[in-house]
């Protein structure tokens, strides 16, 4: 008979995106609006810094927040591993095609299209710190605020859009349900997977660096997943309906945040680390 690893099809336990996990820490009772405000000068800078060390300190940053939101950093590793691939492939793409962009240093290979540089090798291991980078930070975003939260923390921010008639609050629903999906398509197609396993079909049975055989494998769910995906989106506009919701009237919000000192000092901390990595001069 043939042995499937149980632990291949655990979709859920490798998304971090759009889950929320309560645990009182500080950053949990942080002011949305401060953590999306933080969140967003953070991603900024970790990806416009092109250093070595630079980086290492972000990701030495990222680890941090786990621990201070205490949030096992497993759950920012189990984030990363479905990004594997799409780093690995990135990488190769960047070292290959990319060498007009990162021409510079010493050359280590020059053979007909391929021109390896020591520049073109920073450049990929320093976009592959940066996804990680990135995969962390929202990890504990969506770890440590709550849906509402999020969509609060987003329509207070873009509030001065409505001036020049932008839909902020349809807006901040739209990114809030799309990180909410995440972890409830991720279900689905876990079911989908045993579903199709129990049926003879070859999931689990690959080794994950075989990218392009998994790839194949995945191909027979992709149908059903949107079916299921309309589905669930017809779902939530009939509950919505049922609660009378309008697009584009004035709503009142069951709870209102004030930033307290500890929320602006977090923040102000976030803006000397960001401050820091675009202007200290990192020797690599």
């Amino acid at each position: 008979m043939r042995k499937i690893a149980g632990f291949e099809f655990e979709l859920t336990r490798n998304i971090t995106i759009g889950q929320y996990v309560p645990t009182g820490s500080v950053i949990h009772r942080m002011d949305p609006r401060i953590k999306l405000a933080a969140f967003t000068l953070l991603v900024i800078s970790m990806a416009i810094c092109d250093t070595y060390a630079g980086n290492l300190l972000a990701l030495m940053f990222a680890c941090l927040l786990f621990y201070v939101s205490r949030i096992p950093i497993s759950y920012g590793l189990s984030g990363v591993k479905p990004a594997i691939p799409f780093i690995l492939i990135l990488a190769l793409l960047q070292l290959l095609f990319y060498s007009e962009v990162a021409s510079g240093g010493k050359v280590l290979m020059n053979y007909g299209f391929i021109h390896i540089t020591t520049d073109s090798i920073r450049l990929v291991i320093v976009s592959a710190l940066r996804f990680v980078e990135i995969i962390f930070l929202s990890s504990v975003l969506t770890l440590s605020t709550s849906t509402t939260q999020i969509t609060y923390g987003i329509e207070s921010l873009l509030r001065p859009l409505r001036t020049v008639k932008f839909p902020v609050h349809e807006f901040a629903l739209i990114i809030t349900i799309a990180l909410r999906f995440v972890p409830t398509f991720a279900l689905e197609m876990e079911k989908m997977m045993k579903a199709q396993a129990s049926r003879g079909a070859e999931f689990g049975t690959g080794a994950w660096w075989r990218i392009v055989q998994r790839t194949k494998d995945v191909f027979p769910i992709i149908i059903p997943l949107f079916n299921v995906a309309m589905s669930r989106a017809e779902d939530l506009v009939l509950a919505m309906e049922s609660r009378c919701y309008v697009p584009g009237s004035e709503r009142s919000v069951s709870k209102k945040y004030k930033a307290s000192r500890t929320d602006y000092a977090a923040l102000l901390f976030c803006i000397v680390f960001a401050i820091v990595l675009l202007t200290f001069p990192f020797p690599y």
